[in-house]
């Protein structure tokens, strides 16, 4: 049981009104900790030269917290590695020339109520006055390895270095005998900068502030990373793209919009907690208890169409596969952590494409950079947690999500409901699609969860579709003369596109949000006419009625089969819609699907004979999963065997050329020492880690 208080605003400066926040208060029944769940939209402006635009020199939360104790009762505690804790007095009695008794001594350490001072060697007792007292600590976390603490007696005074250390947790606490404030800002270190601040500690009321963006720290600067290297035109920028992989494009570069969310937690004391008290709470700031379902529980309930099953080692071929499986995870967990894969914005992401020359990841290299949700890695990630229950899996696909959800998706302006494919920077591609922002990834955090914000996100994304107006996601390379701007006729593909939209309406009706009867409405509408179509599926693309929901349907048949429709949530929609709707309201969609999942990995033949010509098809071993699905609906046991047979020998990590190991690198090839695993693409990883899972599920008896 849990009351939430939304509060929204925005930051002012003078005359300005910017950066739109929402703050949600949390209160559990039987908790002590308030949770505070923080999120600010990017809405400056970018410049690019010495007038530079929009930066943002600190951010933070500030608490008023009052104090009654006397000075020598007051405590500050700041967290530090391995439950580590700088524990001192406002005013210490320790470590003085004289020594007011080893009551008083073993009770400030323990941040209990001192004896009466009358009770205390009167050489101290009659000189307080004389012994400084520390009014101002500030811990700052500038990278993901380093924290300094400092201290001071007032403002107007010197700073003294206290202390230092590698990762701080972010917790605190101020107060004394009678009572004080615990606070912590959840990954403190891994989203770097940040910062702890207590002022006025010697006043009647202190001030903490979490700084989610240290004020110490370089500026937060959004700009652009290159002059657009001459790409004025398409054909410049094709060319661009050919070379960098970067598809870049005047003007959309641009952070406006994006969003980052972070969380943070309070606990009101009636006095200075025990160190164990503090340790509790801070380990329940680093990892919040999370109320989980058994895997077995969750499969049985049917979760995500049953396209998953629990790990099972029970025969030689399925441990090899679960195996590989927890390889695949474990490296990219160990390269967060060799690659410093940490900061505000970058927190929760990876990296997309190796450069096995420099022993890194190509980081600097146009669209190689940041993954961004390409083909998928949030969903493989929430199903290997799903089937194994891992709190490791967990963690890191939450962080993804709490990522992928907000930085490289925008949440206001022309582009709101669209989001950002791969590159340097995380909204720095010009392709803007709803395979980016589609809720596949959101969900099942959120229905885990039932995390507010999410939920807000997922919402947004029902009126997606309203973006084709203004962009054409095919723009550059339109041979046929569309241009967008008809609302009854928005060229839309039945792939990436249908899959993004389809994921939100159908969401929102599974939640009964505001607009579900509308999206219950265009969901139907369009995945009956994508089934009307003369190909089905296979006919690529259609004109969309924004108001209707429906697809044109086509007189003439037309083959257009992409590697990337199934690659973004497409086969898992699917699923759904045929697990969970009648015939009627969907009438033609399972055989249109059928059909899909039947012939993308058919040989040419077989393709020519149901389509008239055949279709040059990639991805082949992350579309085995479409046989598997296939063979669990028809029976067809030629399927299942071809879903494996693709599985095992098509592009990606076949079994006959991939080493399934990690080599160890150190000084001097790399800054970090690790593990170097060229052959490793995140790309492969997540289509391999998709198919392996479902292709157990659907098809894992016939595996051999």
């Amino acid at each position: 049981m849990r009351a939430v208080i939304r509060i929204e605003g925005e930051h002012e400066r003078g005359k300005r009104s910017w950066l739109p926040f929402v703050l949600r208060l949390y209160l559990y029944a039987g908790s002590e900790a308030i949770r505070v769940v923080h999120t600010i939209t990017y809405d400056g402006s970018q410049r690019a030269g010495k007038a530079g635009g929009d930066f943002i020199k600190g951010l933070g939360l500030r608490i008023r917290v009052p104090l009654t104790d006397e000075l020598y009762n007051r405590h500050v505690r700041l967290a530090g590695a391995d439950d580590g804790f700088l524990t001192e007095a406002v005013q210490g009695v320790t470590g003085l020339r004289r020594d007011p008794g080893p009551a008083v001594r073993a009770a400030q350490v323990k941040g209990e109520r001192l004896p009466d001072i009358s009770t205390w060697d009167t050489r101290v007792s009659s000189a307080l006055q004389y012994v400084p007292t520390w009014g101002d600590y500030s811990l700052a976390q500038l990278s993901a390895d380093g924290f300094t603490v400092r201290k001071r007696t007032k403002a107007g005074h010197g700073w003294i270095h206290t202390t230092g250390g590698t990762r701080a947790p972010g917790f605190g606490y101020i107060g004394g005998a009678g009572g004080g404030l615990s606070f912590g800002l959840r990954d403190f270190w891994q989203k770097h900068p940040a910062q702890l601040d207590i002022r006025g500690a010697t006043s009647d009321e202190a001030t903490v502030t979490l700084w989610l963006w240290s004020p110490e720290a370089q500026p937060l600067d959004l700009r652009f990373y290159h002059d657009g290297l001459g790409q004025d035109t398409y054909d410049e920028q094709t060319a661009g793209l050919n070379i960098t992989y970067e598809d870049y494009e005047p003007g959309f570069g641009t952070p406006y919009g994006i969003a980052r969310t972070s969380e943070l937690y309070l606990w009101a004391n009636a006095a200075t907690p025990t160190a164990a008290a503090l340790v509790a709470q801070k380990d329940a700031l680093t990892a919040p208890p999370q109320l989980v379902a058994a895997p077995e529980t969750l499969h049985k309930a049917g979760v995500l169409a049953g396209l998953w099953s629990p790990v099972d080692r029970s025969t030689p071929a399925r441990k090899q596969l679960e195996d590989r499986l927890d390889l695949l995870f474990t490296y990219y967990r160990d390269q967060r952590e060799q690659r410093r894969w940490y900061g505000f914005l970058d927190y929760g992401d990876v990296q997309h494409t190796y450069d096995p020359a420099r022993h890194t990841w190509a980081y600097d290299v146009g669209g190689y950079g940041w993954d961004n949700s390409e083909l998928s890695t949030d969903l493989w990630l929430w199903l290997a947690y799903l089937r194994s229950g891992r709190a490791d899996i967990y963690r890191f696909a939450e962080a993804m999500t709490r990522h992928t959800g907000e930085v490289d998706v925008y949440h206001l302006g022309k582009w709101a409901g669209l989001g950002t494919r791969h590159g340097v920077q995380h909204f720095g591609d010009s392709a803007k699609q709803v395979r980016i922002s589609t809720p596949v990834y959101r969900r099942l955090f959120y229905y885990l969860t039932a995390d507010e914000r999410t939920g807000d996100l997922m919402h947004a994304q029902v009126d997606a579709d309203r973006t084709f107006l203004t962009l054409d996601p095919n723009r550059k390379v339109r041979t046929d003369g569309y241009t967008a701007g008809d609302r009854h006729a928005l060229s839309i593909g039945f792939g990436t596109d249908w899959s993004g939209l389809g994921w939100a309406w159908w969401t929102e009706w599974e939640r009964r949000g505001p607009k579900w009867q509308t999206a219950r409405r265009k969901l139907l509408a369009s995945a009956s006419t994508i089934a009307a179509q003369p190909n089905g599926f296979v006919q690529g693309s259609g004109l969309y009625d924004l108001d209707t929901g429906a697809f044109a349907i086509q007189t003439a048949p037309v083959i257009a089969v992409s590697h990337l429709s199934a690659s973004f949530g497409l086969p898992e929609l699917a699923a759904e819609l045929i697990g969970a709707l009648d015939e009627s309201d969907i009438p033609g969609f399972r055989a249109a699907w059928l059909d899909y999942c039947r012939y993308f990995n058919a040989t040419s033949a077989e393709q020519k004979a149901r389509y008239g010509a055949s279709f040059k098809v990639s991805l082949v071993q992350g579309h085995s999963r479409l046989d598997s699905y296939a063979a669990s609906l028809t029976g067809e046991s030629a399927l299942a065997a071809r879903a494996w047979k693709k599985f095992t020998t098509g592009d990606g990590y076949p079994d006959a050329s991939t080493p399934w190991t990690t080599t160890p690198v150190n000084g001097p090839t790399v800054l970090n020492a690790g593990t170097d695993a060229p052959w490793i693409s995140t790309n492969s990883t997540a289509l391999y880690g998709l198919a392996a899972i479902e292709n157990l599920a659907l098809a894992g008896d016939t595996l051999n």
